[in-house]
This record gives structure tokens, sequence and C-alpha cells, in this order.
């Protein structure tokens, strides 16, 4: 097979990036993971996670990389969002970003590279402006989260091992962004059974205390599960 190398040469070449919307949940709250940006155009103004795709590397590779370096965690729950092309986007040159949110247990990543990278957690809801088109990023995978939270357990990327059920509904409210009703949630979550009560009881935050829940397998939860929409 040959090609016409003049066909591809003679066409525009353009610098193609991922960046990655990295939500975590602690403290009751959705957060987002953001750092300094080390160069001009913008140095010092907060960005995604991000970087140029490879020659070696696929698109989905080059973002799985990316989660892999900062939080040195695998198999981290990952989907594509959309493709930013706007012309002027990128203030340095043209950039065609590719962006993926990700869900990650905050507590299971190794912080230490983090600090590496001068990468910090911000409440969603409290994010400083980020630089070029990087908020409308943040906007369309928080609109995919919650459209997501009605269908399928999202808390099975970021909830711990074991939870309990107000921290699970904590979960959900934060997602939201409104308060639910105790006993509607718990009964509507018990009924979906995807979750199990375990044989242990967090008592941080009263003396009778609070039993642990786990997920179920995960590929049961993920096809027999039908509508998480409060």
């Amino acid at each position: 097979m040959t090609f016409d190398s003049y066909y591809y040469q003679s066409h525009n070449l353009f610098l193609v990036a991922v960046d990655c919307i990295i939500f975590g949940f602690q403290n009751n709250e959705i957060k987002l993971l953001v750092h300094p940006r080390k160069m001009e155009p913008e140095i010092g103004g907060l960005s995604l996670m991000g970087g140029f795709v490879m020659k070696n590397e696929s698109v989905d590779q080059a973002a799985s990389n990316i989660l892999f370096n900062l939080t040195g965690l695998e198999n981290i729950f990952m989907e594509q969002v959309k493709v930013y092309g706007e012309i002027n986007r990128d203030p340095g040159e043209r950039v065609i970003s590719c962006a993926y949110y990700a869900l990650i247990d905050i507590n299971a990543y190794d912080e230490s590279q983090l600090k590496s990278h001068n990468a910090f957690w911000v409440n969603i809801d409290q994010a400083p402006k980020l630089i070029f088109d990087h908020q409308q990023m943040v906007e369309d995978a928080l609109n995919i989260l919650r459209r997501k939270a009605q269908i399928e357990p999202i808390g099975l990327n970021l909830l711990s091992e074991k939870f309990t059920l107000t921290e699970l509904q904590s979960l959900y409210e934060a997602i939201y962004g409104r308060a639910l009703d105790k006993r509607n949630f718990r009964k509507k979550m018990l009924s979906l059974d995807f979750i199990e009560k375990l044989n242990e009881i967090d008592k941080s935050a009263s003396k009778k205390g609070a039993y642990y829940y786990k997920f179920k397998d995960e590929k049961n939860v993920l096809t027999n599960t039908t509508n998480f929409n409060f």
C-alpha cells in the first residue's frame, strides 16, 4: 500500500492535547484537582492537569498516563467529555484538546505525587477562575456526572471501600447540589440492591454509631441498577 505523502504534508498540522477534569469527594464536597500553570501564556494561572499527546500513544493512553503519573493509581474511572477546538482557545498555539473526566477515591491516591506537580484540591463550588476554556470543560464534565449519577452508582468510584449511608447520601447531595430526604434516600438505595451491610460500625460521629456498607460485585452493580434519580 502506498500513501500520497504530499496530500498529508499539504495540510496544516496541529498540536493535540488532553486535559483531565479530576473529581474527588471529601468533607461532603465535590473536589476538583488543579495546579498553577508553569509556562506562558497565563503562567501561574490555575489549570486542569493535562499535556500533549505523544507520537507513541493514543489519546486515551495519554489521558491514562497523565492520571497515573499524577495519582499513582491504575484503572481509574475515566470517560471522554468532548473535543475542544476553538481557533484561539490557547493563545500560545493552535491546540485541539480532548477532555476527559475522572473519578477517584481521594483517600487512595499518592499525595506525594500531587505535591511534586504542585497540584491541589479545590471545592467545585468555590473554585477560582481557570485558564483558557478549562472552566467550560469542568461545567461540561459536571453535567455529565450529574446525568450519570441518575443511572449508575457513581459512589463506586468516589467513595472508599466501606462507607456509611450518611456518607453515601452526602455524596449524592454534593453531586446534585441540594439536600435529599434521609428516609426516602435510604429506602431508594436499599431497594436497588447494589450495596450490602457489613458487620462493622463507625462510631466516629456518635456513641451508637452507624453500620458500614460496601458495594456489591462491580459487574452486578453496573448491570442490575436502573434508576438513581432522586
